[in-house]
């Protein structure tokens, strides 16, 4: 069998590993210069490694680390403290700290009860809360937890909080700065059904909560891996190849797909193939539907979906930012110095940043200069709009707010990363609208974690859904892709 792929983000590329290995043709067509889509990372012209956003590996991602091991890249991970902090103005930090003799769900009990970012009140109605959610029973009976937790999506994570006991307090200071992180929106705009999801396996594993973070860039560290290894086993790559049409024979649920034209150069080609697979984003596939396809109800619910805007800005220092205690550790550049792990703050724009000169130092550590700062500003409306220079002098200023040591330091490049649409925007209520990775079309088919997929739009996410769709298309040659969906692994 001949599959065509549009798209060589994650979904496309975890879809064409489990194809090739299959022993099938794959070709893939991607209109950047780079694979990766959203997890893309490139190199400008003074040898910068640029990426789209933060990204960052949590101990859940069960599907993509099958993947990376797969490919010979597992390595590539550096595991990082098993605590969440929350970094305050002025300084003050908050832990969830889930180091803890016993495992799950003990150790997230204590990390709760002991953080200093809640009060003993908020404390109190955060366990009454949880303690009244699905995660409870789920605790027993996992794939029952999951279809309660399935059936909250029509409420925000905020309103079912405050219905079960929660604290507004509890919101902003530490669920607020973590809904953001996962989905790009606040937990008065982010689905109950999302947010509980990442509870759930949170509890059920006790690893599950610690995070990792690339060694180096994502072009280097994750993508040339999966490449190389679909190359050796004949798949075909093409950057710069823009999916113009899709061409198509018949009307609703009888339609095929006959080809595929695709831009070469000033010129167009005509691709065609047994199955086509389009692994796209949201604005992407939105783009790319024949209009004459909205008469078919699962395709015209694509279009009440939305993506929500970021920007993502790198920021180098001359001595280390989240170095606060020691003056000479900070402003010396022989070095690292600070906290190697990923933070979050209620406090700022940026709900979840890093000093990935720390935390990723293959490519992002320099010898004789300091932190390399990157901050995800959400959700990006007001940002989107304004000049780079505006978007990092207000990130700069947020950086000093909550570290005031870092005054003493000097911003020495910066880089803005905008995307008036990226994630599928989580929002309450449009998980009916997510489509099935297997279509009415009998030869075209889906992925991309906006698709149905029970975990966020993430590169976990976006790998099930790649590996969801393989199976799809296999399912006539009777193959099955081993281990799809949540904690398959």
């Amino acid at each position: 069998m001949r599959v065509a792929i549009v798209g060589a983000g994650l979904a496309g590329l975890a879809a064409a590993v489990e194809l090739v290995d299959a022993g099938h043709e794959v070709e893939i067509f991607e209109a950047r210069s780079f694979v990766g889509g959203k997890v893309g990372s490139w190199i400008d012209a003074d040898g910068n490694h640029i990426e789209m956003g933060l990204h960052v590996f949590f101990n859940n991602y069960a599907n993509l680390f099958a993947l990376m091991k797969k490919v010979g890249v597992y390595q590539e991970l550096l595991p990082k403290e098993h605590v969440h902090t929350f970094v305050n103005r002025g300084g003050e930090l908050g832990k969830l700290d889930f180091r803890f003799l016993v495992g799950a769900p003990f150790h997230g009990l204590k990390a709760f009860f002991t953080t200093g970012q809640l009060t003993i009140q908020d404390k109190l109605q955060n366990a009454i809360a949880l303690g009244t959610s699905p995660i409870v029973p789920g605790l027993i009976n996992f794939d029952a937890a999951m279809k309660m937790i399935r059936a909250l999506d029509g409420v925000s994570f905020a309103d079912w909080f405050r219905s079960h006991g929660g604290s507004q307090n509890s919101l902003k200071k530490m669920w607020d700065p973590i809904a953001l992180a996962l989905g790009f929106i606040d937990t008065e705009n982010i689905s109950a059904r999302c947010m509980l999801t990442i509870f759930m396996m949170f509890a059920a594993k006790t690893e599950a909560s610690q995070l990792n973070m690339l060694s180096g860039s994502p072009a280097e560290y994750l993508h040339k891996p999966i490449v190389d290894y679909l190359e050796a086993r004949g798949a075909k790559i093409h950057t710069r190849r823009q999916t113009r049409r899709i061409l198509f024979e018949g009307e609703g649920t009888n339609t095929i797909v006959t080809g595929l034209a695709i831009a070469n150069g000033e010129t167009e080609e005509i691709i065609t193939a047994d199955a086509y697979l389009a692994a796209c984003d949201v604005p992407g596939i939105q783009r790319l539907l024949p209009q004459e396809w909205r008469s078919i109800k699962e395709f015209d619910n694509i279009y009440k979906l939305e993506a929500v805007p970021v920007a993502t800005v790198q920021m180098r220092f001359d001595g280390w930012v989240t170095e606060m205690n020691d003056p000479a550790a900070r402003k010396q550049v022989d070095h690292a110095a600070g906290i190697d792990n990923l933070l979050y703050s209620s406090d700022a724009d940026f709900s979840c940043f890093a000093d990935l000169a720390l935390t990723s130092p293959k490519d992002y550590y320099r010898e004789g200069q300091g932190s390399l700062m990157q901050v995800v500003l959400t959700p990006g409306d007001r940002f989107v709009p304004m000049s780079n220079e505006d978007i990092a002098q207000h990130a700069l200023k947020q950086i000093h707010d909550l570290f005031p040591s870092s005054r003493e330091l000097n911003m020495t490049w910066f880089n803005v990363v905008k995307l008036a649409q990226s994630l599928y925007r989580e929002e309450p209520g449009k998980d009916p609208y997510r489509p099935s990775q297997k279509t009415p079309i009998e030869n075209f088919f889906l992925a991309g974690s906006y698709t149905q997929q029970d975990y966020i739009d993430s590169m976990e996410g976006a790998t099930i859904s790649g590996k969801q769709a393989a199976q799809k298309i296999l399912e006539p040659t009777g193959y099955k892709v081993q281990g799809v969906g949540l904690f398959k692994y």
